[in-house]
């Protein structure tokens, strides 16, 4: 089919009445979904699969992306508000947007966000239209050994986000290391630190860690005080201001942070098994390490807010760019993807394009159009969701904590994860207390099971140490590791001597 008809055939088909109704329908879906803490956007993509089955096939796939793109930017939402990020891709988006939001300026924070990732994601699908064969090619070329490089790449993240003191910052890491290898091995399922306890049998779930350091720890913080909840007292005191043409101009004052972080989001989400998790605190890091500011980062600044929705947000073309041009899934919801299509009879491969370019078309074109929705949508309904702030402390902290509950119960159906939910987060209650910082202890939790497998992948293909050095890819990982690590030192000497500490 020549391109032109094929291009002509997606439009057709994309702008029908039903394919805008159901895009439509999964944008609403995915926002909300991803608002609440516990369920991700994997989860809202899954119970979406089946709805499409009985959908022509390009409507079925635009339906399943509005989901994702709706859900890439739906986390932003608790993280901004409530502290709480609703996917594990907004937890660097709780570092300024909600400092922002409790300094007075809700609105703020909520349209910084919108429109990053608005950006973020028209970003992502510009770079899946123009380079996906040959940033596939690149992708798929990582072997273990470019893996555990590039986890210990992201790891010297932490060096961001220790807060105050590095000592505790990297205790905090190193324990979240540790609980990621409670439970079974994730390469021969042999149990490890379990204690024959029923408890710990299948390990500590990372997004129950995520809700109970996050959340539970949050909450138990806001219900310190008697006579607040008492008064009726709201978690946010502010004006509900919102000035979306105001807030657009301002992210787009920040061209080189918003470009880079979206690029680190492609190229992040172009990686199997990496994904918006990851990209989001390395857009982050980047940005603090760029800024001329770098003090100011999570204080509620925009820059902040920027670096990680538009990093989080570009996951979404980025993951697409392996799955089109090779076959191979960016992620579970990429994966989730391509079962849609093949339910659909669809082979998918390197010859996806040459067969069905009105279908790859149509997802390029369907990219644009979420976004778009996306953004519409949250800026319309934005007053409603600031109406959050109105809400008296003693309503929302037990709905938001009977939400966190359902959704570490919906992760595995088993209570014990809601007794484990409990214990993590009166746990992350106490060190936020003592003033350890949280973000590193999740950083550990949700990079080691990751750097654990592929190192051990790495060492059973070969025994060599020496190939982490001579493979290039890795090395260069390992190098850009090496410079992070030796500019977060140089940094810290650096504020100390400005500081007059000796």
């Amino acid at each position: 089919m020549p391109m032109t008809d094929a291009l002509l055939s997606s439009v057709e088909q994309l702008f029908s009445l039903a394919t805008l109704i159901s895009m439509l329908i999964g944008v609403v879906a995915g926002v909300i979904a991803a608002a609440i803490p516990g369920f991700t956007v994997t989860m809202a993509i899954v119970l979406t699969l089946p709805v499409t089955f009985s959908m022509p096939p390009l409507q079925g796939v635009a339906t399943m992306l509005a989901v994702y793109v709706g859900g890439c930017s739906g986390g932003l939402i608790s993280a901004a508000l409530l502290g709480i990020p609703g996917t594990p891709s907004s937890v660097a988006t709780t570092f300024d947007a909600y400092p922002m939001a409790r300094g007075g300026e809700p609105g703020r924070a909520l349209g910084l966000g919108i429109w990053a990732s608005f950006f973020g994601a028209l970003i992502s699908a510009l770079v899946l239209i123009v380079a996906a064969p040959p940033l596939a090619l690149i992708a798929v070329k990582l072997g273990p050994w470019e893996y555990f490089s590039l986890i210990l790449f992201a790891i010297t993240v932490v060096a961001s986000l220790v807060g105050r003191s590095i000592l505790k910052g990297l205790m905090m890491s190193l324990l979240g290391l540790f609980v990621a290898t409670v439970g079974p091995d994730p390469m021969m399922g042999v149990p490890r630190f379990t204690f024959d306890l029923d408890l710990l049998a299948a390990g500590l779930p990372f997004l129950v860690v995520l809700i109970g350091i996050f959340a539970v720890s949050q909450l138990a913080g806001e219900v310190e005080n008697p006579d607040e909840l008492r008064q009726g007292q709201a978690l946010i005191q502010g004006r509900l201001t919102v000035k979306p043409l105001v807030v657009m101009r301002e992210v787009l004052s920040r061209p080189l942070n918003l470009l880079r972080s979206s690029l680190v989001g492609v190229v992040i989400g172009a990686v199997p098994g990496a994904g918006g998790s990851i990209a989001n605190l390395i857009a982050y890091d980047q940005a603090k390490r760029a800024s001329k500011t770098p003090e100011r980062f999570g204080t509620g600044i925009a820059d902040g807010v920027v670096a990680s929705e538009s990093g989080n947000s570009a996951t979404a073309g980025g993951g697409l760019i392996p799955m089109i041009a090779l076959g191979i899934p960016g992620s579970a919801v990429d994966a989730v993807l391509m079962a849609a299509l093949m339910v659909q009879g669809i082979s998918v491969g390197p010859r996806l394009i040459m067969d069905n370019p009105d279908l790859v078309y149509g997802m390029f074109l369907a990219m644009f159009l979420a976004a778009g929705m996306v953004l519409v949508f949250c800026l319309l309904s934005l007053r409603w969701f600031l109406r959050i702030t109105d809400i008296p402390k003693s309503i929302i902290v037990p709905v938001v904590l009977v939400c966190c509950a359902v959704g570490a119960l919906a992760l595995n159906n088993r209570l014990t994860d809601l007794y484990l939910l409990i214990g993590v987060g009166l746990f992350g209650y106490l060190l936020a207390k003592l003033d350890y910082p949280l973000a590193p202890l999740v950083l550990g939790v949700i990079l080691g099971p990751i750097a654990e497998t592929n190192l051990r992948r790495a060492l059973m293909a070969d025994e060599s140490w020496t190939l982490f050095f001579t493979r290039p890819i890795s090395l260069a990982l390992l190098v850009l590791a090496a410079l992070s690590v030796a500019f977060s030192v140089r940094r810290v000497l650096r504020d100390r001597h400005r500081a007059g500490i000796r």
